[in-house]
């Protein structure tokens, strides 16, 4: 399966606990990245200074669905059951 172009709920759903540009600390579930443009698309594609987890990321039908809004409650569902 290929991302959602403009999906953006893997920027918002999940934890990310290393440093992101312009949020040092990562960011909480839930919480838009900062580096998510308006469009839902990611302003450090392809660049050094993405967080690994970011780039190694592969959209799944089990985590992405059929939509956006079912990205976003799929991805808050593995969070929730993953989280330690």
């Amino acid at each position: 399966m290929k991302c959602r172009e403009g999906c953006g709920a893997c920027c918002i759903a999940p934890s990310i606990s290393s440093p992101i540009p312009g949020m040092p600390q990562g960011k909480p579930a839930g919480e838009r990245c900062v580096q998510l443009s308006i469009d839902n698309l990611c302003l450090i594609f392809g660049r050094a200074d993405r967080p690994a987890v970011c780039s190694a990321f592969e959209a799944d039908i089990e985590v992405c669905g059929d939509s956006s809004e079912e990205a976003i409650r799929l991805i808050g569902w593995w969070e929730q059951v993953t989280a330690a």
